[in-house]
């Protein structure tokens, strides 16, 4: 089963400095048929306006995993820790017993995001964040893991959960597979372009839940950038 959920039809608000769409239920949106997709909570789409962004407030038990798309994102939390990650890179807060950061936008330009909520399997440990590159060359026309809960993914930054985050860029004309499993549940988006998975039509900023397919073909109609979460 595979159902588009066109971008027209997200919920959210422009607050100013912050215009969100949200793909499930989040903060004055609410939809019971849109609470969650398995254990994914959360996939918000956010454009953040320069000088901007979320001042200190406190996490704890989600895996909170942060896509740019353009511009950039400077992280700050209880930690101590801080970095800035540039668009096309990733960075994952594990929130575990609690943690408060702040995410600001520090660029003269307009940054975008995908943040992505996905519930933890393992609670009580300590709360963690990390960054890392992930040069889209290395994507093309293939998918690539960018989170993950599964040892195997060396490569990947972890989480901690029974999930994944993957990302691909694809040239027009070009088609990547994803091995899903159909017991697993999918949820995709492409950040920009036009594809088709598994036959149906996708436009940019547009999400499609996906469960019983085995495998997911991605053929970009136009040159698209696509982030999927592959979820219990």
């Amino acid at each position: 089963m595979i159902e588009r959920r066109p971008f027209e039809s997200l919920g959210g608000a422009n607050h100013g400095w912050l215009n969100a769409r949200h793909h499930f239920s989040f903060a004055n949106y609410y939809d019971p048929k849109r609470m969650s997709w398995g254990s994914l909570r959360v996939w918000n789409d956010d454009e953040i306006a320069a000088g901007s962004g979320f001042p200190p407030h406190p996490h704890a038990d989600m895996e909170i995993i942060t896509y740019v798309r353009d511009g950039a994102i400077t992280h700050e939390d209880s930690l101590g820790n801080k970095g800035r990650t540039v668009a096309g890179d990733v960075q994952v807060m594990s929130a575990g017993t609690g943690i408060r950061h702040a995410e600001y936008n520090a660029e003269p330009e307009l940054t975008r995001i995908f943040q992505i909520w996905i519930e933890p399997t393992r609670r009580g440990e300590k709360p963690a964040w990390g960054a890392k590159p992930f040069p889209k060359g290395d994507r093309a026309g293939q998918f690539v893991v960018l989170a993950s809960g599964f040892e195997d993914d060396t490569d990947a930054l972890p989480i901690r959960t029974d999930a994944r985050v993957v990302g691909a860029t694809l040239k027009a004309g070009e088609t990547a597979t994803y091995p899903l499993g159909a017991s697993r549940r999918g949820y995709l988006v492409p950040a920009i372009g036009e594809v088709e998975v598994n036959g149906v039509l996708l436009n940019a900023r547009d999400g499609v839940a996906i469960t019983d397919e085995e495998t997911l073909t991605v053929r970009a109609v136009k040159d698209a950038e696509i982030v999927l979460v592959d979820a219990a």
